[in-house]
């Protein structure tokens, strides 16, 4: 039986498994980016600004990374039997000047990484159940990045 793709978290991420793109804000008057949108609201300079949805870059360069040696909050399900340590990277992009946090995909160790290298956008399964794949975005090196053509 196959199963459903679901968002693990709604109104983040586009389920196109092809061309993923976060779906972020963009105040109209200011230029400014958010991610996820509703932070928007945060941002006094913005107060009062109508915020519009927009699809963010796919692509962008390795601002930072590190590994998380604790399970995050929720939605994160720990995955198989005992959690892992797994890798995350803040990556700038370019376009929208905003640096977005996420997990870098399975097999990625910090040791293949380095800052200013590009990276895209993904969608992995975060967890399943009998039903559903619970989807997330992450990081991945870009082939010419793996290359070392950066």
């Amino acid at each position: 039986m196959t199963r459903t793709q679901l968002a693990a978290v709604e109104g983040l991420f586009t389920l196109d498994s092809d061309e993923p793109r976060l779906i972020g804000g963009r105040a109209r008057s200011r230029g400014s980016y958010f991610f996820p949108k509703a932070l928007a609201g945060s941002d006094p300079a913005c107060l009062g600004d109508e915020i519009e949805e927009v699809l963010l870059s796919r692509t962008g360069q390795l601002w930072s990374y590190t590994t998380g040696e604790y399970a995050p909050p929720a939605p994160y399900v720990i995955p198989g039997d005992e959690f892992k340590p797994y890798v995350v990277a803040a990556v700038r992009l370019a376009e929208e000047n905003l640096v977005v946090l996420g997990q870098v995909v399975e097999g990625v160790s910090v040791e293949d990484l380095s800052v200013g290298m590009e990276m895209e956008l993904v969608i992995d399964v975060l967890y399943s159940d009998e039903e559903h794949d619970y989807l997330v975005w992450k990081w991945s090196p870009t082939p010419m990045s793996e290359n070392g053509d950066d």
